[in-house]
């Protein structure tokens, strides 16, 4: 494939001590060869890939030093884009790179458009579909283990499951075929209901296994969106502020500090929690508490998981239980925070109503009871561990939705198989399976879609 020379500004805006201005493409050499000078006047061109030079970026209308760089050269194909690559490491200022970004689009550049980079490295074969949105999991995971599942998925882990799978498939169709066209050759076994039946049930085993880690794999990448609840006062963002061990919400002896939702990403033993602290759920008359209470309960109904915070010290109230109400069939954690006062709530009626959610005692003021909350959350959705090496974790929307559907026409196959369909017939629903699981790795997927997905990256990516 040809493409156009794209370049961009890989590191993030502000100030710092290096910024990188990136370039790709057949002319990328040729484009930073007309303002890049060094003392010994070698260009580019001329040295060996791979090798990092130190020099200046000159504007060549004004012949004016614009920047003092440092500049790394890699020639394709042994670069991410499999195309010419190079890299002008300058100073971390706005100014200075957006001057040297500048004067590169001068000399014939073209603005890079979002994870253009990252989508010449799919077009040109280094990387399938799967692995490029692997490589935008690695930049916004939160957590070691978010990390650790992207990549995987960037090497490749993922991508030669579904392409041994699609193996299988593509040799199973292809034993239907010669059966089919050459029903007289006697040296070819015959593809009879019981070996096929074999065969597909395997992979739709394969794709269960994949699907079961979805779960998972998708709250490692997405975060677990976790409401706290409770009526006012009875430390809700004091839970907050212990989560993320830091003074992000007002705490106060007065009922309804908090009108509004607040929203904080925080690592619970390698479990990504998007935590909400909501105003405290009453009847109010004050209008702005109210439409704080409005919100809470819009939050509420989103959540993956909610921590229902109840006072040790105060009685169960019916505000209380109509929270209970609320979360009824929802993954919740009780909280029963205040145990450094004298007890006025009732246990045994809190355990009574709480059906099969989990209980954690606390005093926050102390410090206490926070770890054993963190152990109830790992263990609540991970059993505790997510570090097992042999297994591959599925974390994107798009791939769990393909594999759901491919595991719907395998098992339409087998279906069609034991009702002894002609299996001409079943080859549909297999081929169909093939084609699914291609989507996944980019075999089999629509321009448009391509260019969706790469807008959702960084800009220089």
């Amino acid at each position: 494939m040809e493409f156009d020379t794209i370049a961009a500004i890989s590191t993030p805006m502000g100030e710092g001590a290096i910024a990188i201005v990136r370039l790709s493409g057949e002319e990328a050499i040729a484009i930073a060869d007309t303002i890049f000078k060094t003392k010994s006047r070698k260009k580019l061109s001329e040295v060996e890939s791979h090798t990092i030079h130190y020099g200046n970026i000159v504007d060549p209308d004004k012949d004016q030093v614009v920047e003092e760089v440092m500049v790394s050269l890699m020639r394709g194909p042994r670069t991410f884009t499999r195309e010419d690559v190079v890299e002008i490491n300058c100073h971390g200022g706005l100014v200075s790179v957006n001057r040297v970004l500048q004067l590169v689009l001068t000399q014939g550049a073209r603005l890079a458009e979002p994870g253009e980079f990252t989508k010449r490295a799919f077009l040109n074969g280094r990387i399938d579909l799967s692995q490029a949105e692997a490589v935008m999991d690695l930049i916004r995971a939160k957590t070691d283990r978010a990390m650790n599942v992207a990549i995987d998925q960037m090497e490749g882990r993922l991508s030669k499951l579904i392409q041994r799978l699609r193996q299988e498939l593509l040799e199973t169709l292809a034993h239907i075929e010669v059966n089919i066209d050459y029903p007289e050759y006697d040296d070819v076994e015959e593809m009879t209901h019981t070996v096929l039946i074999e065969k597909a049930s395997k992979v739709r085993n394969e794709i269960e296994i994949l699907l079961r880690t979805s779960n998972q794999g998708k709250i490692l990448r997405e975060g677990l969106s976790t409401v706290i609840i409770g009526r006012p006062n009875v430390g809700k963002s004091s839970l907050l502020n212990s989560l993320v061990h830091e003074n992000k919400a007002i705490v106060t002896d007065i009922p309804g500090t908090t009108r509004d939702v607040i929203e904080e990403y925080v690592n619970v033993r390698g479990v990504p929690l998007r935590l909400v602290d909501t105003a405290g759920i009453r009847e109010t008359e004050d209008i702005v508490e109210r439409i704080g209470v409005e919100r809470s309960r819009e939050v509420l109904k989103k959540a993956d998981l909610i921590l229902l915070v109840l006072n040790y010290n105060e009685a169960l109230s019916e505000e209380d239980e109509k929270l209970f109400e609320a979360v009824k069939g929802m993954d919740t954690i009780v909280i029963i925070n205040k145990t450094d006062l004298p007890q006025k709530i009732d246990l045994h009626r809190v355990k009574e109503i709480m059906s099969s959610q989990h209980l954690v005692t606390t005093s926050l003021l102390e410090e206490e009871g926070i770890d054993t909350l963190e152990e109830a959350i790992s263990s609540m959705f991970f059993a505790g561990n997510i570090e097992s090496g042999d297994l591959t974790y599925v974390s994107n929307s798009r791939h769990i939705a393909l594999l759901n559907q491919a595991k719907k026409t395998i098992e339409d196959a087998i279906s069609g198989i034991e009702i002894n369909v002609p299996i001409d017939l079943v080859q549909i629903d297999l081929t169909r399976t093939w084609e699914i699981l291609g989507e996944i790795i980019g075999d089999a997927v629509h321009e448009s879609l391509i260019d969706q997905l790469f807008s959702q990256f960084c800009l220089g990516k």
